[in-house]
């Protein structure tokens, strides 16, 4: 049996521990909306400042300079696998192929059909974070669904289809609002249900979960370049928007990031 009820992992979950994850988490949320586009804002940093902290390395001895002068580190290879792509500044128009599509997601299924361990490292082996494939771009007749939401089953290495309960374009503008990146076809949106983050591990179920992430759009960073896509890990989305584009509870489950994919 690859999925059982929600359920059986809020009756495990701390009441008390679910609360106050989810209240932590909302500290870091923010509305994106064109009423209130004059109070949003990411930072109030000075430019001259972001450029003097943006990039540089830290040193722990602050007494003396104490490095290996006679072991430094060389670059990787240019054909090295590892070498990812820069982030992308601005996506075109261009569809992607469905089958292209499913050649992204595979990178985010169980590594065997016998077994339940993927492809990334997951705290205990749970897996609580969920992706959501949203489709953003113009119509694609290889789209095998009416709906644009599809979410990844990755131990039945299925696609289950979300009955869009918002208008088309709401999503996007939960999504994008008024950036300048052009218009990604594509949106991974990585979930995490948090009594399935925390039944077990508890408070540190939440750092495993983020952690999981960053593996996961990692994995399909490199999957994307493989591809010949490119993508972008965003998270200057509206939180609430997301939830509800998505028909998730946002009580129990939480958009952590949001990786965009085009060309």
């Amino acid at each position: 049996m690859h999925n059982i009820p929600h359920e059986h992992f809020l009756k495990s979950c701390d009441p008390q521990v679910l609360d106050e994850t989810l209240a932590f988490h909302a500290l870091g949320n923010y509305c994106l909306h064109p009423a209130t586009s004059n109070l949003t804002i990411l930072h109030g940093i000075d430019h001259s400042t972001l450029t003097l902290l943006s990039g540089k390395e830290l040193r722990y001895d602050l007494l003396q300079e104490n490095t290996l002068n006679s072991e430094n580190l060389g670059p990787l290879p240019p054909n090295s696998p590892l070498n990812r792509d820069r982030s992308c500044d601005r996506f075109t128009d261009d569809p992607i192929s469905f089958p292209t599509v499913k050649g992204l997601l595979s990178a985010l299924t169980t590594a065997s059909a016998e077994g339940h361990h993927r492809l990334y490292p997951s705290g205990g082996a749970l897996y609580p974070v969920d992706v959501f494939c949203c489709r953003l771009g113009p119509g694609n007749d290889r789209w095998p669904s009416e709906s644009d939401i599809l979410h990844l089953l990755p131990a039945s290495r299925k696609l289950e289809i979300i009955v869009a309960t918002q208008p088309d374009d709401y999503l996007k503008e939960a999504l994008l609002g008024q950036s300048f990146i052009g218009t990604p076809y594509l949106a991974l949106i990585y979930v995490a249900f948090l009594p399935k983050t925390l039944f077990k591990y508890r408070y540190r179920g939440y750092r495993l979960a983020l952690m999981e992430v960053g593996s996961m759009y990692m994995l399909v960073d490199l999957q994307c370049r493989a591809l010949g896509l490119k993508n972008r890990v965003w998270s200057g989305y509206t939180d609430h928007m997301v939830s509800n584009a998505l028909s998730i509870n946002p009580g129990l489950a939480v958009p952590l990031c949001v990786q965009f994919v085009g060309y």
